[in-house]
């Protein structure tokens, strides 16, 4: 069959919104009519290069090409056809994507960490999961990859039954797409990784769409202060609306700020989560970091980033914990339920976090607007929710 998508041909884009061939899904696999898709930076990292490299770099070194690729890896849509084997899920079924595949058979997903499940450690490797080979083609019949094994900025995309979470008929498709990447890294890196307990500071660096599921989080597993850093001034506005009781434009400010409302202890946790990580926002948000205290490292940073700047004597006789996380250490098979859960029963506000919604011809004015701070987050929507 044919679909549109919004396709990367190479490092530096644009996005081209074009037809492309899409074949039936094999065993294991499902074909998704994607109802909205979210609006990540994660995909301008690799439209930009800090998550992937030219074609030209990759052939020099032997190593396989990523391009062409369709976007998207945070989406949700219903189940048009299931390949053989799929018994999990049926035609009309309504799901969210997991860029992080499960097989709940690696020594990962055995104990308990899905997120860190060898099928999806693969998650920018060209090709199917399932056997390597494509189903995706450009209409001159070349193989067509798709972020994360995902490919959400497509009207329909075959993906590996083990990436897609099934989800309640009566949660709305468009919000739901937020629980499939900016919600469970958000809320998991504050209540997962950050273990925050009732009563605790809590500072989030960088209130885009994951920070601002780091505010919730923290709001709803009971944080007493939790403080908003961002230079956007729009951005921290919303955060206050979203459970944040302070903000700041900066770590300098908030470095004062947090030891006046702390009495100089500090936070228990920092989430940092801009659009890209430095070596001096780990410095700064472990200044922010109370002894015994966790920083978390939420956001990407550059894949030429080798080394931090940090105050080595401070971290270890301070006992602080630095701390990495991918999908914010959540279980996309379970935790996505629960975050839905939440949503249900008004705690957690999804439909509150779109700032805008786009058609699929739209989506290099949507990054214009995420990339100047405009959206809290975007959402591409197919008409279909």
């Amino acid at each position: 069959m044919r679909s549109r998508a919004a396709i990367l041909h190479d490092v530096g884009g644009p996005w081209a919104v074009e037809e492309f061939e899409l074949d039936a899904p094999r065993a294991g696999e499902v074909l998704i009519e994607m109802a909205a898709a979210g609006l990540c930076h994660s995909d301008d990292h690799i439209l930009k290069g800090d998550m992937s490299a030219p074609n030209e770099v990759l052939r020099s070194l032997g190593l396989p090409t990523m391009f062409p690729t369709i976007g998207g890896h945070e989406g949700s849509g219903r189940v048009v056809e299931v390949g053989p084997g799929v018994t999990e899920l049926a035609p009309g079924d309504h799901v969210v994507t997991s860029f992080v595949a499960v097989c709940g058979q690696c020594r990962w997903c055995a104990t308990g960490m899905e997120y860190l499940c060898d099928t999806g450690i693969g998650t920018l490797t060209p090709g199917m999961p399932t056997d390597g080979t494509f189903r995706h083609h450009t209409l001159d019949g070349k193989p067509l990859g798709h972020i994360s094994k995902i490919g959400a900025f497509a009207e329909h995309t075959v993906v590996a039954a083990n990436s897609l979470v099934k989800i309640e008929r009566d949660i709305p498709l468009a919000p739901a797409a937020l629980l499939a990447c900016a919600i469970p890294t958000g809320y998991g890196s504050v209540a997962n990784r950050g273990a925050i307990r009732g009563g605790d500071t809590v500072v989030v660096v960088g209130v885009g769409g994951i920070g601002t599921g780091a505010v919730q989080g923290a709001r709803i597993n009971g944080a007493a202060r939790i403080i908003a850093v961002d230079p956007v001034e729009f951005k921290q506005k919303s955060a206050l609306q979203f459970g944040a009781t302070h903000s700041a434009a900066s770590a300098a400010e908030a470095l004062d700020l947090v030891r006046a409302l702390t009495y100089g202890v500090m936070a228990d946790a920092v989430v940092v989560s801009p659009s890209l990580i430095t070596p001096d926002d780990v410095r700064d948000a472990l200044q922010l970091t109370r002894k015994g205290g966790t920083c978390v490292l939420t956001g990407m940073t550059s894949q030429l980033t080798r080394s931090v700047n940090l105050d080595l004597q401070d971290f270890i006789l301070m006992n602080k914990t630095l701390a990495g996380t991918v999908f914010g250490s959540c279980n996309p098979k379970a935790d996505v339920f629960r975050l839905a859960r939440l949503y249900q029963t008004g705690q957690l506000q999804l439909d509150e976090m779109i700032t805008r919604r786009y058609r699929l011809d739209d989506i290099n004015e949507a990054y214009v607007d995420l990339l100047n701070g405009k959206i809290i987050r975007g959402v591409l929507d197919f008409g279909n929710g």
